[in-house]
């Protein structure tokens, strides 16, 4: 990946660091000391969508952020499996070669299944939850506009060759535009057939039926949920997203019910782009109690 044009560096100044692992180099930011947050981002972002948060919380927190395999600025290999569980021991292996004792977790879209996962893997370690639009369980419910992206050959034609997943979803995922220098943010990791590889990986490992490779783990991830009920949790929640609405939050409340909410009406699925300060000093708050 070429570095950053320099109107995406001074909204993400980060310094990058590497992990070496089977897929290829893992990049993440580390910025800050202090009890550690991981942040996961989904699809089709990357550790850019936390950017001001990180800032934020620099000051009294360590903030680890990843970038997914084929992510940001991570490899993008042409020949990996893009599942859900390799995604999960991924971030398992940075935790490890970190050597992080505890951490809190803030999760979005595909970082809710895959942090969840994380949990359930090192389940003593994590102190606290933030879960941004997100689902970590089985669901039926899928916009047609994402189920389209999952049709065989058509699918990762309209994505990896049109864009038709990262470019719509910076207009489609916000209730107020992006900044120009924003949406190219979100968009500089996606800018080639390759390198929208995993964007369709993400949307074809959505697992519906008990068939699905990626089926079986993802209901190990919801069954380990439970054992959860009792840590601090704080839901961030937009509720104008097309894809994670209003029903996902309901089964969040169901499961957590004591988890303290922070609701956005006008705000669409990148919470933090649309609720802005008031999302982040809320999760700040949080973290910090």
């Amino acid at each position: 990946m070429a570095d950053l044009p320099a109107e995406i560096r001074a909204l993400y100044p980060f310094k990058s660091h590497w992990l070496d692992i089977p897929a290829g180099r893992l990049h993440y930011v580390d910025e800050g000391q202090g009890k550690a947050v991981i942040m996961l981002h989904g699809n089709p972002t990357w550790s850019f969508f936390y950017r001001d948060l990180i800032k934020d919380l620099r000051g009294t927190h360590r903030c680890i952020a990843p970038d997914h395999i084929g992510c940001g600025l991570s490899d993008k290999p042409q020949d990996w499996t893009y599942r859900l569980q390799d995604h999960i021991d991924n971030v398992v292996a940075l935790v490890n070669s970190l050597g992080l004792e505890s951490f809190s977790l803030v999760v979005h879209d595909w970082g809710g299944a895959i942090g969840m996962g994380l949990a359930e893997a090192l389940p003593s370690k994590v102190k606290r939850f933030v879960i941004l639009n997100t689902a970590a369980f089985r669901s039926q419910r899928i916009p047609l506009r994402i189920a389209a992206c999952k049709v065989p050959v058509f699918g990762e034609w309209i994505v990896r060759g049109l864009n038709a997943f990262a470019g719509p979803a910076a207009k489609m995922s916000v209730s107020t535009p992006l900044p120009p220098p924003v949406k190219a943010g979100f968009l500089f990791p996606y800018d080639s057939w390759a390198n929208r590889i995993a964007t369709h990986r993400f949307v074809a490992d959505i697992p519906l039926k008990p068939e699905h490779p990626s089926y079986a783990a993802l209901l190990r991830v919801e069954e380990g949920l439970a054992q959860f009920q009792e840590r601090p949790m704080l839901i961030v929640w937009g509720q104008r997203d097309f894809c994670f609405n209003d029903h996902f939050l309901a089964e969040w409340r169901k499961r957590f019910p004591q988890a303290a909410t922070k609701l956005f009406p006008n705000a669409g699925h990148y919470v933090l782009e649309d609720a802005g300060t008031e999302a982040r000093t809320a999760i700040t708050q949080f973290l910090n109690d």
